[in-house]
């Protein structure tokens, strides 16, 4: 494979691929053992294993092991994300979990069967050695990808008004600061994933990779701000 000229994103290689993995599935495990098992807690679990998975599926892509079903298996669970973190931002803020939370996990649906039973979903793929492309087939792929940012900016759009509503009426609160810290978590891999493709307009092909590389922050702010100010510790 020739060397490509210009910056090369080693931060996204194999290697490290499998240590975001382990990162993410220890704060996982963490997670079930230090905190009472609720509804935060078991989103936060499913978000870090759904992150964790998406990391091993680019492993396996780029070993070439059954790549193709891996790359299924990272798209489902990547689309789970963003679904989840909604349903995350509503429980911190204490509100019901309605229609707007049950329009993202019925779109996240169908774009799982999607993946799952569609024979032609993925066009290729490609491991570049720094982060992996996923070619999604004709048409698909800018409606993912809307699917993908439209629900992060509803969360994102949600917890700065629920933020600033509890910030109105008193203190900075556990929970304020928990949502802060949900809205900071999305933005440290959003702003650096937007960064990259600015800087370097061809990793735009290779984005779910680029994006999850950066995940990592987000689930160390998961495991280490959000979790200890929103969830029950267990006893003893």
């Amino acid at each position: 494979m020739k060397k490509q000229k210009g910056t090369v994103l080693n931060c996204f290689s194999p290697p490290v691929m499998i240590a975001t993995m382990v990162i993410e599935v220890s704060l996982a495990i963490y997670t079930l053992f230090r905190y009472k098992l609720g509804t935060f807690v078991k989103l936060s679990v499913l978000m870090l294993i759904g992150l964790a998975t998406f990391q091993l599926a680019e492993f396996n892509v780029c070993q070439g092991n059954a790549a193709a079903a891996w790359s299924r298996v990272g798209f489902v669970a990547i689309t789970a994300l963003p679904p989840l973190g909604l349903h995350m931002m509503h429980v911190l803020a204490n509100k019901k979990a309605g229609k707007t939370v049950a329009a993202a996990y019925l779109t996240m649906l169908g774009f799982m069967v999607f993946f799952l039973t569609y024979s032609s979903a993925f066009s290729g793929h490609q491991c570049t050695g720094n982060y992996v492309i996923f070619h999604l087939s004709a048409n698909s792929g800018g409606l993912y990808y809307a699917y993908y940012y439209g629900w992060l900016a509803a969360g994102i759009a949600l917890g700065v008004r629920w933020a600033k509503q509890l910030l109105v009426k008193g203190k900075m609160t556990p929970r304020l600061q928990a949502i802060q810290g949900l809205i900071a978590g999305y933005l440290v891999f959003l702003i650096p994933t937007t960064v990259v493709n600015t800087l370097k307009p061809s990793t735009i092909s290779g984005l779910p990779s680029v994006m999850c590389g950066f995940a990592v922050l987000f689930a160390l702010i998961l495991g280490f701000y959000i979790l200890p100010r929103a969830a029950e510790h267990k006893r003893g």
